[in-house]
């Protein structure tokens, strides 16, 4: 990646995420990434180029930090918390302002733009990926395990950046923990 798409593309992050994506036009980003307008058209031909790429970028992140999750623990259960405290180390950060990629959807609800899209592919993918960890742990129903977590997760994002976090984060983490221990169906009795 070059120097100049590399501080666009930082530049797009920090205010896309601290703004919202309508109210942040090109003119700020090229300011503050200190290029030319040619040069943010050569890396991105559209506005709408550049919120993919910062989408991406944020997919990217939370995809390496699932990846690293998976690394860390052998116990199935222990990834799905590590995930979990991925989760609450965000909303917990400095500057939390929800999630990137529900701020967006709210933003570009058409199911046509290529914003909306990459949303969607990026939900996708992380519901997929709950599913499988959900399903090394021997759940009897991990998909519906798995979208728990999701809603979850979505919640606290929400909630995160419009109160306290430490309750928002506790209240996420009970809830993981609580999937973790539940059957969705109950064994037959012998």
């Amino acid at each position: 990646m070059s120097e100049a798409r590399a501080r666009l593309l930082d530049a797009a992050t920090e205010l896309f995420y601290a703004e919202g994506l309508h109210s942040v036009g090109v003119d700020r980003v090229i300011a503050r990434a200190q290029v030319t307008r040619a040069t943010l058209y050569r890396h991105f031909p559209s506005k709408d180029d550049l919120l993919v790429a910062y989408l991406s970028r944020a997919d990217e992140a939370i995809r390496a930090r699932t990846e690293q999750a998976r690394a860390t623990g052998t116990d199935p259960d222990d990834v799905v918390r590590a995930v979990g405290r991925a989760v609450t180390d965000d909303i917990r950060g400095p500057g939390f302002r929800g999630c990137a990629f529900l701020n967006a959807a709210a933003e570009y609800p058409d199911p046509e733009h290529p914003v909306h899209q990459a949303v969607q592919a990026h939900r996708q993918w992380y519901l997929a990926t709950m599913v499988d960890l959900f399903t090394g742990i021997g759940k009897i129903d991990p998909a519906p395990a798995a979208r728990h977590f999701v809603m979850l997760r979505d919640g606290a994002m929400a909630a995160g950046c419009l109160t306290d976090p430490q309750p928002v984060c506790d209240t996420f983490t009970r809830g993981v923990e609580g999937l973790l221990t539940f059957r969705s169906r109950a064994e037959p009795e012998s």
